[in-house]
Parts: structure tokens; sequence; C-alpha cells
């Protein structure tokens, strides 16, 4: 089983409507491209001030999934929100959640993120997501006609256990839709989702954010996107501002990865 997949970058701000636009704008392209799944960043809608996420948030059946549903429906494709803020029922917390909708518009999968970024790094960036965003519970997998596909955002990224449990659950295809700081991208990245590819043997998808955003000066993202075989091989990657790459996924070559290295099979119980 082979298919074309897209990863969109884009350079979100507080105006939803324009995000939303250019995300639209981008899927429809790689979609004419060929694409039969495509993704998009984390914080798809808003990359604004944080409270202000907060009070935006909105449902799954809301207007935001309610446009990404039907541009699925009408492209025929799978498309994945990488995330938009989802309203929790708590007025201080939203989840940042990934929705994935199949090509007649349903929700196949949603997956809310399990891992915050509350960090201080020295010379870098203080954040503390924690502050406005509720942490998910469940590790999702989304079993598709075209693939398994393991759900993941950002952060997550440095959580290896995440993705051994995901590939434990059938996945083949990793997404890991992202806006990862600047600083921590330019160190960090390229190597982790290529050791993500490499140890989980499956291919990966990063839609990222890229450049500054309007947000109170708190946050450059790094940008990048990619898509990763199970080898660890770049087979295309996003330049610097909004657009896509496309690349071909060939599930096959999950199958004969694993089977000439059989981590699985080999992995010893540790004390």
């Amino acid at each position: 089983m082979s298919f074309l997949a897209a990863v969109v970058q884009l350079s979100s701000t507080s105006d939803s409507e324009r995000n939303l636009d250019s995300a639209e704008r981008l899927v429809r392209a790689a979609a004419a491209r060929g694409a039969a799944l495509v993704a998009t960043p984390e914080n798809t809608n808003f990359l604004g001030p944080h409270g202000e996420k907060v009070r935006r948030a909105e449902p799954l059946d809301g207007p935001t999934c309610g446009r990404f549903a039907a541009l699925a429906q009408e492209l025929g494709i799978h498309l994945l929100l990488g995330s938009f803020n989802e309203a929790s029922g708590d007025p201080e917390h939203c989840f940042n959640t990934s929705v994935l909708f199949d090509p007649a518009g349903r929700v196949a999968a949603a997956y809310r993120k399990l891992h915050l970024f509350d960090v201080d790094v020295p010379g870098g960036i203080a954040f503390r997501e924690s502050d406005t965003v509720a942490a998910g519970s469940e590790v999702v997998v989304a079993r598709t006609p075209l693939a398994a596909i393991g759900l993941s955002i950002c952060y997550d990224l440095r959580f290896g256990e995440l993705y051994r449990s995901l590939v434990e659950r059938g996945a083949e295809l990793l997404a890991v839709p992202s806006a990862f700081t600047a600083a921590t991208g330019k160190a960090h990245w390229e190597v982790l989702l290529r050791a993500r590819a490499i140890e989980c043997q499956a291919y990966l998808l990063a839609p990222a954010q890229h450049g500054r955003h309007d947000d109170g000066g708190l946050r450059e993202s790094h940008g990048q996107s990619m898509i990763v075989d199970p080898w660890g091989q770049v087979l295309a990657q996003v330049p610097d501002g909004p657009g896509f790459a496309l690349a071909e996924i060939d599930l096959k070559r999950v199958a004969r990865v694993r089977q000439a290295i059989p981590v699985a099979a080999h992995r010893r119980p540790l004390r």
C-alpha cells in the first residue's frame, strides 16, 4: 500500500480567519498534487496571546473542526488538523487537540496533547503551557484505510516511551504537528524526528509552524516541516515560510525495515 502524504507549514497568528484561509489554500494545493493525507501544524487556527487562546476555545463540533471536516469531504482526503484549542469545560484551561478527519468528513480520531511544554531554557525561552492547557490522558492510534496513524503533538516528541506505545498499538506512520521554538528547533528538531522514525521503524509526518507570532513576543517557531522514512531518511521538507512538502508513503517499506532489524522481537525486560 502506497500513497502520497503532505505536511503543511504555516505562520499562524491571532487572526484565526486568516490562519484558516492560509491552511485551506495549502491543503487544496497539496490535494491537487495527489496527496491522500494532508497534515497541518500545531496551533493551526490560533497562535497568539495565551489567555486569549482559552477564551476562544471551541468544541469538537465547532467552526474550526467544521471547516476542516467540510474540506476533507470536498477533497476526498484524510486531513489532520494538527491542533486547535479545544474547550475543556474549565474556564482557565483548554485542550491542545489534534483531529483526524476521514474523506467523508467524519472525525476518525482525536488526540489531546499529553506532555505540556513547561520549560525554562537558559538564554532561550521560559514558557508554561500548563498555565492555559490541560493535559490529555489517552494514547491514540487511528486505523485508516491508508495506514495506522499514531498521533502526538510537538513536545511529545521528547518522550520516546509514547512512540514505543504507539508502535505497540500498531502505528505505521507517526504524526508530530508542532510549533517547535527557534532555539530548541535548531538544536533538536531534525535529530529527534529522525531518531523517532529510526527507533519506531515508521514513517513520520512533521508539519510545523514557522517564524514569529503575535503572542507578545514569546515565540518564534523553527519551521523545517518534514517527512521522514522508517530508515531515518528525510524524504521532503519545507523551506522557510508557508508551504507544503509531499512524499510517497510505502507501507511495504515499513514491513521490510522491521523484518530486517526486528527490534520489537529483540527487546529484553529491564530491571
